[in-house]
C-alpha cells in the first residue's frame, strides 16, 4: 500500500469529496441490502469527527448516461440519514450551479450526496460511434469525448479541497469520478475501505500463506480466465466448481448432457490445465454431481459421477467433491473465492456452496471472498463474520488478482 490514506491528511475546515459504491440493490424505492453502504461508514464518521463536511458521490445501475429517476441516488440518501443520525442534503445533480452552492454552503459535520454520476455520459466516457465510422471520425469523437470527461471531471473537483476515495468496486474502471478528477485535486488519498481492499488481495499476491488454494466458480470459465492464469503463478491447489467445471469436462472427453459449456475453450481448458500440471499446481475438478432434468428447484435430481446423464444437467457439485474439496481448504492457510459451486439461489442446489463456505469459515486460513454470488453465498450462509474479507468489488478484486494496476488506485497520491 504505497498511497497515502486519510490517516495522512488533515481535514478540519475542509470540504471533502468522496467517491463511494453506493451502488445498492432497490426495489420498490428500498434498499435490500445495505452492505455497501455499511462499508463505507468507517470513511465517513473518521472524516466527520475530523471536522470536515462530506460530498458524498457514487453511480446507480446503468442509466447510460441519461437522467433516469429509477436509478435516483436519493434512497441511500436517505438511509444514510437515518443510520448516521447525520444531517444529509441530497443534490438535484452532481454538478451545476446550484449543487456548488449546496457544496459551498456545507458546515462541519453536514453531508451532500450527490445525484447519480452515471446520468452523465461523461463519468463513463463512453462513445457511441457507428460501425461504418472513419478513422479520423472514430478518433475525432474520442477526443471530443476526452474534452467533456475532463470538464466534468474539473466541475466536480471544484465542489472540495480534498478527494477521498473508497469504491473499489469501480477502480478498474478509468471513469471521470475515480481516475480523471484527481488531475484537479491538489490532495487525492484512499480511504480506508480502500486500503483494506489493496491489502488483503495485495498480501495475497505478494505473499501469501502457504498452502494457497483457490476456489474458482460459476458460470463461465472466459470469466475467470486471466485470475486462474495469473494464480496459477501462486497457488498450490484450484479447486473448480459451478458452470465452468463442465468445459473442462468435455475438454476431458466427459458427457455433460445439457450442462453450462464454452465450446470455443475446450483447448484453453486444456491448456489450463496442462499449465497447471506443469507448475505443479493441484487442479481439481469435481468428482460427482447433482444433476437434475431441468432448470428448476423442483427437478428430478440425482447424483452421478464425471458423466452427467443425456437429457440431465450439472447445477452442484456432489457430496464425494464436497468431502474432498474440504479436506484441501482445511489444510490451507490463505484462501481466495470466486464463484459459487451450484446454483445456490435454488435450494436443492445449494448444498455445495454453503457446504463450502462452512469449510472456509471452520479453516485457520486468511479467507478473500470476492465477486458478487461468492459474497451473497457467504451472507446467505450466516457465516460473513468467520471471513477475513469479503471484497467489495467483484469485476475490481478479480483484476487486482490478475496483477493489473487498478486506474482509481494510480490516480492516487503516492505516499
Amino acid at each position: 500500500m504505497n498511497k497515502k490514506t486519510i490517516k495522512d491528511v488533515e481535514f478540519s475546515g475542509k470540504k471533502v469529496l468522496m467517491r463511494v459504491d453506493f451502488n445498492v440493490p432497490l426495489k420498490d424505492g428500498a434498499i435490500t441490502d445495505d452492505t455497501r453502504i455499511q462499508a463505507a461508514l468507517p470513511s465517513v464518521n473518521y472524516i466527520l469527527d475530523a471536522g470536515a463536511s462530506l460530498i458524498l458521490m457514487s453511480h446507480l445501475g446503468r442509466p447510460k448516461g441519461k437522467v433516469n429517476p429509477e436509478f435516483s441516488l436519493k434512497p441511500a440518501a436517505d438511509y444514510l440519514a437515518k443510520i448516521t443520525g447525520k444531517n444529509v442534503k441530497f443534490a438535484p445533480d452532481c454538478i451545476g450551479e446550484d449543487v456548488k452552492a449546496m457544496a459551498d454552503e456545507l458546515a462541519a459535520g453536514d453531508i451532500l450526496v450527490l445525484e447519480n454520476l452515471r446520468f452523465h455520459p461523461e463519468e463513463e466516457g463512453k462513445v457511441n460511434i457507428a460501425e461504418d465510422a472513419t478513422a479520423e471520425d472514430k478518433a475525432a469523437a474520442k477526443g471530443d469525448m476526452k474534452i467533456k470527461q475532463d470538464a466534468f471531471a474539473k466541475e466536480l473537483a471544484s465542489l472540495a479541497d480534498i478527494y477521498v476515495d473508497d469504491a473499489f468496486g469501480t477502480a478498474h474502471r478509468a471513469h471521470a469520478s475515480m481516475a480523471v478528477v484527481t488531475k484537479f485535486m491538489d490532495t487525492s488519498v484512499a480511504g480506508f475501505l480502500l486500503e483494506k481492499e489493496i491489502e488483503y488481495l495485495g498480501n495475497a499476491i505478494a505473499n501469501p500463506t502457504k498452502p494457497f488454494i483457490a476456489i474458482i466458480g460459476g458460470a463461465k470459465v472466459s470469466g475467470k480466465l486471466e485470475v486462474m492464469m495469473s494464480l496459477m503463478e501462486k497457488v498450490d491447489t484450484i479447486l473448480i466448481g459451478g458452470g465452468m467445471a463442465y468445459t473442462f469436462y468435455k475438454s476431458l472427453g466427459y458427457s455433460i448432457g445439457g450442462s453450462l459449456c464454452e465450446d470455443d475453450l475446450l483447448d484453453t481448458a486444456k491448456e489450463i490445465m496442462a499449465k497447471a500440471k506443469a507448475k505443479g499446481v493441484k487442479f481439481m475438478l469435481p468428482v460427482d454431481n447433482k444433476e437434475a432434468d431441468a432448470f428448476s428447484n423442483d427437478a428430478d435430481i440425482k447424483i452421478v459421477g464425471s458423466n452427467i446423464d443425456d437429457g440431465y444437467l450439472a447445477l452442484d457439485i456432489g457430496p464425494e467433491t464436497v468431502a474432498a474439496y474440504k479436506e484441501e481448504i482445511l489444510k490451507s492457510k490463505t484462501i481466495v473465492w470466486n464463484g459459487p459451486m451450484g446454483c445456490f439461489e435454488m435450494s436443492n442446489f445449494a448444498s455445495g456452496t454453503m457446504e463450502i463456505c462452512k469449510a472456509v469459515a471452520d479453516s485457520d486460513s486468511i479467507s478473500i471472498i470476492g465477486g458478487g454470488d461468492s459474497v451473497a453465498a457467504v451472507n446467505v450462509s450466516g457465516l460473513a463474520d468467520k471471513m477475513s474479507h469479503i471484497s467489495t468489488g467483484g469485476g475490481a478484486s478479480l483484476e487486482f488478482l490478475e496483477g493489473k494496476q487498478l486506474p482509481g488506485i494510480i490516480a492516487l497520491d503516492d505516499k
